[in-house]
């Protein structure tokens, strides 16, 4: 007998990526086209082409030399392909350390220290996961963590998981932890820095409410990843990702915590040597020279090379595990072009400006918790559209903070809304490359992660919300 009743689950987040690009293909015929007249502005971060307030103008769907504003199906069609090619430093960046990373695995040097770590730990493993989350949090807050985190999801999914735990688990700590530090943010140059200096901010005047903003959202992430990973330590059968979880077992070569010690050599011990050095020198350049994707692939590639000649691979064995390696990365390397696609579509259909004029306009003329509060959402709401905390600072504070000033609220209020609503949302929006990414790597599909992590968002919304108000409401420096 067939039944009427069928589960409705949400469609592949490819599906979901192509959707969106549609509906904004859509609005380019629905919303008028408009822009604001920019200018080059010297931020902490490097000059700045940002939007000047008031200068919004609308302009004709079909401008003199006859170019349609009003995007096609052609221009649907071809918005992946040149997502991709826009996204084209994160997609290569995802490919190259993918291929890095499975040098490093194939020596089995990680597997074989961290069994011996977690040995001597003797029953508390739990520490694993508040220590990491700490480190990678530290990243987020300080230099804007994110790409970066990509490559270590790979290293904890086996290691969570031979602790008893669940893959829902090792993506939490890895995943949650820079984005945690990333929300509260302190020195962040791609979204603190950038916006202070565009609102014309100097000093970081608000850096020490800014610092107990990142200790409170770090300390909630870690409770919340520690309540669960017990939760399902005790029970693994109330783990969402159960089943999937017995194929990934296999797939990531996941030893058990209670297997004997995984021999370690001294050329294991070198490859280690080698990742440490290398993630040393990450640090020290994101720090001190302002490095990124392009550098930051250069260390991983040197990582990975380095780490097959002292771990004793053949060149054929390299040339063979690096070619493996990017293939298990392309699933979240193209979507993260895919993603970006959907801004690529309403840039060229130019409603950008227009959608933020109008948002803008909105947040006018109300009480100081509202308008902080409707500055928020509404930066959060514009997130889906610009993932970038950088993209977003250049197309909203030069807006927002001259709105600041026009209501009497500190213009710190909107750095501060941007810092937390832009990187809340991309915790959970499919159309946030490196969440995508994330995901795809961990093997864990958007409705399992949603109805995990449904309850802490809101926390976390409602903390940003408060922090905001705050912000706008403390004197100005």
């Amino acid at each position: 007998m067939l039944t009427l009743r069928k589960k409705i689950g949400l469609p592949h987040v490819y599906t979901i990526a192509f959707m969106l690009i549609i509906l904004a293909a859509i609005m380019t015929w629905v919303i008028p086209s408009g822009q604001f007249d920019h200018k080059m502005v010297s931020t902490a971060a490097g000059e700045r082409e940002v939007a000047i307030a008031g200068t919004y103008h609308q302009i004709d769907k079909v401008d003199a030399d006859g170019n349609d504003m009003r995007q096609s199906f052609a221009d649907i069609l071809m918005a992946p392909t040149r997502g991709i090619q826009d996204a084209s430093d994160v997609v290569a960046f995802v490919l190259l350390i993918g291929g890095a990373f499975a040098l490093v695995n194939k020596t089995n040097a990680i597997n074989a220290g961290m069994s011996r770590v977690i040995k001597k730990m003797k029953g508390k493993d739990i520490l694993i996961i508040p220590v990491a989350m700490i480190l990678f949090s530290v990243g987020g807050t300080t230099f804007g963590m994110s790409e970066e985190a990509l490559p270590f999801y790979t290293i904890f999914i086996p290691i969570i998981m031979g602790l008893g735990y669940d893959s829902m688990t090792a993506f939490m700590v890895v995943f949650l932890g820079p984005q945690m530090g990333y929300i509260g943010s302190t020195v962040n140059p791609f979204n603190v820095l950038i916006s202070q200096g565009i609102a014309n901010i100097s000093g970081n005047p608000q850096l020490w409410f800014r610092f107990i903003q990142y200790v409170i959202f770090t300390a909630i992430g870690i409770i919340w990843v520690m309540r669960y990973a017990r939760k399902v330590k005790k029970n693994p059968a109330s783990s969402i990702t159960y089943q999937d979880d017995i194929i990934k077992r296999k797939d990531f070569s996941v030893m058990e915590s209670d297997a004997a010690e995984i021999p370690f050599t001294l050329r294991q011990k070198l490859v280690l040597i080698v990742f440490a050095c290398g993630m040393g020198i990450i640090v020290w350049g994101l720090i001190t020279k302002g490095w990124y994707m392009d550098e930051i692939s250069m260390v991983f590639l040197g990582i990975g090379l380095l780490s097959g000649i002292v771990g004793g691979l053949t060149e054929k064995e390299m040339a063979e595990e690096f070619v493996k390696g990017m293939s298990e990365f392309v699933y979240a390397a193209v979507i993260i072009g895919v993603a970006r696609g959907i801004l690529v579509v309403a840039d060229g259909g130019m409603i950008v400006d227009t959608i933020l004029n109008s948002l803008a306009n909105l947040l006018a003329g109300v009480p100081v918790a509202v308008f902080t509060t409707l500055m928020y959402l509404a930066q959060g709401l514009l997130s889906l559209l610009v993932p970038s905390s950088s993209g977003l600072s250049a197309l909203t504070i030069p807006v927002m903070a001259p709105l600041t000033d026009l209501m009497g609220v500190n213009p710190e209020a909107a750095v501060t809304a941007l810092c937390i609503s832009n990187q809340t949302i991309n915790t959970i929006s499919p159309t946030a490359g490196m969440t995508v990414a994330g995901l795809a790597v961990a093997r864990i599909s958007f409705p399992q992660w949603w109805k995990t992590c449904w309850k802490f968002m809101i926390v976390v919304i409602l903390l940003g919300i408060g922090f905001t108000a705050i912000s706008g409401m403390l004197p100005m420096a």
